[in-house]
């Protein structure tokens, strides 16, 4: 299974790119990474149609939303391993941008995901969702990486 990353703005900045990198080859370790950035000074809406092009039929899609549940992390790796026994091949994670994604995207979405109560910044969120994404296959492979 293939874990794609779209985020709405440019490229990762230089406080969070050298963590970003780090998970991100940490995770080539158990599943192809791919990160696709969708110019953020449009409109919500131009974003989201930009988003949704790049979204194929039979893409699982998990959005990041404040709206969406939080999770605990081994219930994300559950959430991970289940697309993974449905054979899905590719495994869509969606940061939208600062005013979110429209209603279209939503709709498409699979499942809706809330990292927190509290509000991030674009790249630390970034940072949180490659090494949750890393901390769930180090659970389902039973490394020493999370400890309960």
């Amino acid at each position: 299974m293939k874990i794609t990353i779209i985020s709405v703005g440019k490229d990762h900045e230089d406080a969070y790119e050298d963590a970003i990198k780090l998970y991100t080859t940490r995770l080539l370790h158990y599943a192809p990474v791919e990160w696709i950035f969708v110019d953020h000074k449009e409109s919500k809406d131009k974003e989201s149609e930009k988003i949704l092009d790049l979204i194929k039929k039979e893409d699982y899609v998990i959005l990041l939303d404040e709206k969406g549940s939080a999770i605990k992390s081994e219930d994300f790796s559950l959430l991970i391993e289940n697309r993974m026994i449905d054979s899905v091949r590719r495994l869509v994670f969606v940061i939208g941008g600062a005013y979110g994604v429209n209603e279209k995207v939503k709709e498409r979405a699979n499942y809706t995901l809330k990292l927190s109560l509290f509000v991030f910044p674009h790249m630390l969120v970034r940072l949180i969702l490659i090494e949750q994404i890393y901390r769930a296959f180090t659970i389902l492979k039973g490394e020493k990486y999370h400890h309960q």
